[in-house]
């Protein structure tokens, strides 16, 4: 009997591989005809309106009273009508904020104009309390009197105005550099720059007192700030570059029968940058010093943190992004000393960092990647000790506020829970102290949440790329949960014949590192047939891509319906999970994850048979349009074709500040060998390259120069150059091209022929 047992299994094995074998051999390619065509393009157009007619209400806006005892919202109805909703918090009642009907019909009334009940158009709305209304409709106010619905000009049009999606605290942006206040804290002076020198000016006798002298035109002082006591004055000493311009020409504006050139400053990777040497000026001593350390080469100076008047701490964040540092400056003597020094062998995404200083406790509140993940870290301020305050394999999104007397930070953060996608969003809160973690939203999907005035109460939205989003109010204090506001149905998508996205997951390149991505499968799949894929494809290092919430309706979607299955991946090089996920990207932009992708791809065509391995498209925008020519002449024995959208196809072209984060400073041979222009001799697949003419993200140049690489190799290709566009993937013309595209190179159909179709009369 023992025996037995394992021959079974092998026999039941053998005839399972072999039923298997027959049903794969029974499989033939979906080859539709050109009707097939037309009407799938039809079936498609029809599935989606009615897809997005339905609404989704992913993004509740609770606008809030100013006691906080009760918000109203706009929730989305079926096609694309909306309703008021009132919500009393302490209560727990929720009703229509009003009767639609009859303010409809006394709006209509009183400004002459048809009002519907179901599209009630208010740019301003406000309970003063259950009774009154004041509101804004068509640029005129009015009040309403919610017990008869009367309605007059409204006298008093000051309403509470507070905007729950703004963040909690202001975030500082490193772009923005610090604020010159020309008069001094007492107000009894004023500074100057004239002639490329400070002059100080007595506020009352008009004095003038030069500060400096050695200032010129070509190399000026500017940039200063006093010190908190008005004594000293910190300013740079700043050696101006000039930023070097591109242009471009506008061919088709009405009214003219010229192009007209168009130009803008532009910096590209290694143009020289304006640097900023800090000089200290005593004004009782009318001396200065220079501080001991090197000029500001990346970034404009930045704000000054002072301590006792000597002491003043300043971010310096270094051209090349391998080092970042906090600097303190005695005033005294200009002598310097680090008290945050990060360095690294990569780079650092300085536009990730959070600092906030707590000049009471003199602390710097702090986030690194130091430790192989993004996390927060306390920072003694004098003597630069380092505490964590967060720490695992997770990482920390984003920091929403700092509560100084509680000594608590409020955080978004992904990953911490097992046995979830390490993407979605999740809002804690923990004490300094790296103690009381609280995690606001405990429930599995992506969050979003947003406070009352008060911060008494919050709105947590969540849901999950194919499940409907649910909107609860919670009470901050405790996270419990008051109600729910909005549960989401499935089934009326379901009805439509849409398949919802599906989430996979499969191993990466070094085997043991999951790699997320969706699948769009078209509505119609025959299981008897197999489909190409088509990846749609942005690997800019500064995110991750692969949509989290709620999406029935989508660009990938709609494409699926032609007869293709369509995914979307986060591959290595992306941001938001390790650092060493991050690091493939480092002088390493053509990688693109493409290892990781073209993995992916093939353990979901073992688990969906309909996926046709041997048949690839991709397409993108951008850093996209980038990554989907790079596909075809990395990668050729994998992809098939292309479409690439205004790509920024050599990085040495594109914005200076986003390619030296990614491929670094100084511009070294890395940049040419991974350049698509350079490489565009081994183009094997098809390719269609989209451009606006009037891009001004990534100059058209980048396209148009790889189109004469490709000219000059004697390569079969596509291009599309659209007149007066921006930045874009070509707009509704360039998506139904690119539809074609892949019906005629991957489907090897007829597409419709526009041209024969007579114009609308």
């Amino acid at each position: 009997m023992k025996m037995n047992v394992p021959i079974g299994k092998m026999a039941f094995a053998s005839f399972f591989s072999f039923t298997s074998l027959i049903v794969l051999a029974q499989q033939k390619p979906y080859a539709p005809t050109a009707t097939d065509i037309v009407e799938a393009y039809q079936r498609a157009s029809q599935l989606d309106t009615a897809i997005r007619n339905i609404p989704t209400n992913n993004d509740i806006v609770p606008f809030w009273k100013k006691d906080g005892t009760a918000f109203w919202y706009k929730k989305n109805l079926p096609n694309k009508n909306w309703e008021y909703i009132y919500v009393d918090v302490a209560s727990g009642n929720r009703k229509s904020a009003f009767d639609a009907e009859q303010l409809a019909q006394r709006l209509s009334a009183v400004s002459g104009q048809k009002q519907s009940a179901m599209r009630l158009p208010f740019s301003m709305l406000y309970f003063t309390d259950q009774h009154t209304l004041t509101l804004k409709s068509q640029n005129k106010w009015y009040e309403v009197n919610l017990d008869d619905y009367s309605i007059k000009p409204a006298t008093d049009t000051a309403i509470f105005k507070y905007n729950s999606k703004m963040p909690l605290q202001r975030k500082y942006s490193r772009w923005e550099g610090s604020k010159t206040v020309r008069q001094s804290p007492d107000g009894k002076s004023e500074i100057e720059v004239r002639g490329g020198n400070l002059i100080l000016i007595d506020v009352a006798s008009k004095t003038e007192t030069p500060i400096s002298k050695d200032g010129t035109a070509d190399k000026p002082y500017g940039n200063f700030e006093w010190s908190p006591d008005g004594k000293t004055v910190v300013a740079y000493k700043a050696d101006p570059k000039e930023i070097k311009k591109v242009h471009y020409v506008l061919s088709s504006v009405p009214g003219t029968t010229r192009g007209e050139l168009k130009s803008r400053e532009y910096a590209q990777p290694g143009d020289d940058f304006t640097s900023y040497q800090p000089y200290i000026f005593d004004l009782n001593t009318k001396t200065s010093k220079k501080v001991d350390v090197e000029a500001t080469d990346f970034f404009s100076p930045q704000p000054l943190h002072w301590r006792n008047n000597r002491y003043y701490t300043y971010e310096k964040a270094d051209r090349g992004h391998q080092r970042f540092r906090v600097i303190e400056v005695d005033a005294l003597t200009g002598k310097t000393r680090n008290i945050i020094d990060e360095k690294t062998k990569t780079f650092i995404y300085e536009s990730r960092i959070y600092t906030r200083y707590l000049p009471k406790t003199n602390e710097i509140l702090y986030t690194s990647e130091q430790d192989g993940w993004q996390h927060l870290y306390l920072v003694n301020g004098i003597s630069g000790k380092q505490h964590l305050i967060t720490k695992g394999n997770w990482v920390v999104r984003d920091v929403d506020s700092v509560d100084i007397i509680k000594r608590q930070v409020w955080f978004r953060a992904s990953g911490m829970n097992k046995g979830e996608d390490p993407y979605f969003m999740h809002y804690y809160r923990i004490g300094f102290d790296g103690k009381g973690l609280v995690n606001l939203t405990p429930e599995v999907g992506n969050h979003n949440v947003s406070f009352s005035p008060d911060r008494k109460y919050y709105l947590d939205t969540y849901s999950r790329v194919n499940i409907p989003p649910v909107t609860k109010l919670k009470v901050t204090a405790s996270t419990k949960p008051l109600q729910e506001i909005e549960h989401g149905d499935v089934t009326p998508y379901l009805n439509t014949g849409v398949k919802l996205p599906e989430v996979f997951v499969s191993k990466g390149r070094d085997g043991v590192t999951d790699i997320w991505g969706v699948i769009c499968k078209p509505s119609h799949m025959d299981p008897n047939k197999t489909y190409p894929i088509i990846e749609n494809i942005y690997a800019g290092p500064q995110d991750s891509f692969v949509p989290k919430s709620f999406l029935p309706a989508s660009e990938m979607q709609s494409l699926a319906e032609l007869g293709f299955i369509v995914v979307q991946i986060d591959g290595m090089g992306t941001a938001n999970r390790s650092k060493a996920f991050h690091d493939v990207c480092w002088h390493n932009l053509a990688d693109a994850g493409f290892t990781d992708r073209i993995l992916w791809m093939k353990a979901m065509a073992k688990k969906y048979p309909n996926a046709d391995i041997n048949k690839i498209g991709v397409y993108g925008t951008s850093a996209g349009g980038q990554n989907s020519t790079g596909a075809l002449l990395f990668h050729p024995e994998f992809y098939k074709a292309a479409v690439s959208a205004c790509g920024c196809h050599d990085n040495r072209i594109d914005k200076q500040w986003w390619n030296e984060q990614w491929m670094g400073y100084p511009v070294g041979e890395h940049y040419d060998a991974q350049s698509n222009i350079t490489n565009a001799a081994k183009l094997q697949g098809n390719l269609f390259l989209i451009v606006g003419e009037a891009d001004e993200n990534v100059p058209p140049e980048s396209t148009y120069r790889l189109a004469d690489a490709l000219i000059k190799a004697n390569k079969d290709f596509d291009i599309l150059s659209i007149p007066g566009m921006g930045h874009s993937d070509g707009g509704v013309y360039g998506r139904r091209r690119k539809r074609d595209f892949f019906i005629r190179h991957l489907l090897k159909a007829e597409t419709p022929n526009l041209n024969l179709v007579s114009p609308a009369k």
